[in-house]
């Protein structure tokens, strides 16, 4: 009887150790259990117009929390510059502009992934100048003899240097305060240039005058006066992270996102 006992409990240990190795032998051989569940890095570079930079900022740790594989690179400057970077061979996954213009013409040489392109955002176009500043309260007071020196972005490159030129001219201030000007790079640089105290006025986005208290807004421009200001985005088919990039894409049009854009004083299209 106690034989029959050690041979049944042998039989038990020995059934248990082949009942173990198979399943290790299961586990090991099927590599993709292991591969689904560690996504593969992903690097992201993502040119955007430099009025997005605060935004786009505040965006990044919230995409990382999600897809923390994926590592966002961003380049911040003129939709124009950017452009032209882009056109040049620059690697690029995802454009943002502040224009329709720019995406137009990487869209007609055929540099974007059919479909991805949608309008992203509006803004609007306003007047500002030095916090402490009382010489100015309206577009008209820029003809004011106080008023020395008007910052804005370079109109052949800067999209926000367009708008304001349309605004200037709609309300027939260009001619009498052009020798004013002081071009800027990107709607950032005319940002500072007011903030610093090196220019009386300026004229940029809504979302860069909120983004700093030694500024303060003293009109909006009528939206009659200038083209709709839009940002649209694409995917670059130079994209080498086509997947990835889409799904950027798709996030900055989800409600996390819409939430920091709307503080930053962005609409959200959603088209």
């Amino acid at each position: 009887m106690n034989n029959k006992r050690i041979l049944t409990f042998v039989s038990w240990v020995f059934i248990s150790f082949l009942l173990i190795v198979g399943c290790s032998q299961t586990t090991t051989s099927n590599p993709s259990s292991t591969a689904s569940t560690t996504a593969q890095p992903v690097n992201l570079t993502i040119s955007a117009a430099a009025s997005l930079k605060d935004a786009m900022d505040e965006i990044k740790p919230l995409y990382s929390k999600e897809k923390s594989n994926v590592t966002l690179s961003y380049n911040f400057g003129s939709s124009g510059a950017l452009q032209q970077q882009i056109e040049q061979g620059a690697k690029v996954d995802v454009f943002i502009s502040a224009a329709t213009k720019q995406i137009d013409a990487l869209q007609q040489k055929g540099l974007l992934v059919d479909g991805t392109r949608k309008d992203l955002l509006k803004n609007q176009v306003v007047l500002i100048v030095p916090q402490n500043s009382t010489a100015v309260t309206d577009f008209k007071d820029l003809t004011s003899p106080r008023v020395k020196k008007i910052a804005l972005g370079e109109p052949k490159s800067v999209p926000a240097g367009q708008y304001a030129q349309q605004v200037l001219t709609s309300l027939k201030l260009l001619d009498q305060v052009k020798s004013k000007a002081v071009y800027a790079k990107d709607v950032r640089q005319a940002l500072n240039y007011v903030e610093s105290g090196n220019a009386d006025a300026g004229v940029v986005y809504l979302s860069d005058a909120k983004s700093t208290p030694k500024v303060k807004i003293v009109a909006t421009a009528s939206e009659k006066t200038h083209s709709p200001v839009v940002y649209p985005v694409a995917v670059l088919k130079s994209s080498k992270n086509i997947d990835a990039a889409k799904d950027f894409v798709q996030f900055l049009s989800g409600n996390q996102a819409k939430t920091v854009f709307e503080k930053e004083g962005f609409t959200v299209t959603g088209s």
